[in-house]
């Protein structure tokens, strides 16, 4: 990923608190099948480094695993189109062009693929658990039947990928003046919509005074 300095995110932190908002990853795996992507809900081990979802066991992705091939998981989040009517260079110089904000989190390393039942169900109870705990009455997979269960688990093949590298691009106008950053600080709080909180927070975050 093309990332110019006052863009990259390093903070370790920051990027696995990312990817813990942002968990839909788009996994990718380069081999004998060629380039395939897949989204995929992952869970982030910040002590282990690692990161764990599951395939259709019909999926051949999960065949790339076996190779020791790179993978890589992109993790990405809110995004918002820039006009340059937001930037006070604007009525200053006319000196300006369109771009894009937007973050992302970027993570390879290798994977492994895992068949064991009991790590399965491990797996599909974490996803579940993360996923439901903020609803009023939380669906648990103990509320199916347990042949169903057992049934969806033999169709699916768990993946944990160890991570070698973290990386992350925050592109919030960071290269644009205190002036320019305040007005796309504005448009964006004005525009709200999904995903605006997040982008204004990080802005305020970049340490620029917007």
């Amino acid at each position: 990923m093309y990332t110019p300095a006052h863009f990259r995110m390093d903070d370790e932190e920051r990027l696995f608190d990312f990817i813990e908002r942002h968990p839909l990853g788009l996994l990718i795996t380069g081999g004998a099948a060629g380039l395939l992507a897949n989204p995929v809900p992952m869970l982030v081990d910040r002590e282990a480094r690692t990161l764990r979802g599951h395939l259709a066991r019909a999926n051949p992705m999960w065949g790339e695993f076996e190779t020791g091939r790179p993978v890589l998981a992109v993790f990405q989040g809110p995004d918002h189109y820039v006009t340059p009517a937001w930037y006070a260079t604007k009525q200053e110089t006319g000196k300006v062009v369109p771009t894009w904000n937007y973050m992302m989190a970027q993570a390879t390393g290798t994977a492994r693929a895992i068949h064991d039942p009991a790590w399965l169900r491990a797996l599909v109870g974490d996803l579940t658990d993360r996923h439901e705990a903020a609803r009023p009455a939380p669906w648990a997979v103990d509320d199916a039947p347990a042949d169903f269960i057992e049934g969806q688990l033999r169709a699916i093949v768990g993946f944990e990928i160890s991570i070698a590298s973290l990386t992350g691009k925050f592109k919030i106008s960071q290269n644009r003046s205190a002036a320019d950053q305040a007005g796309v600080l504005r448009a964006v709080e004005e525009d709200g919509g999904a995903g605006a909180r997040e982008v204004i927070d990080e802005m305020r975050r970049s340490g620029r005074k917007v």
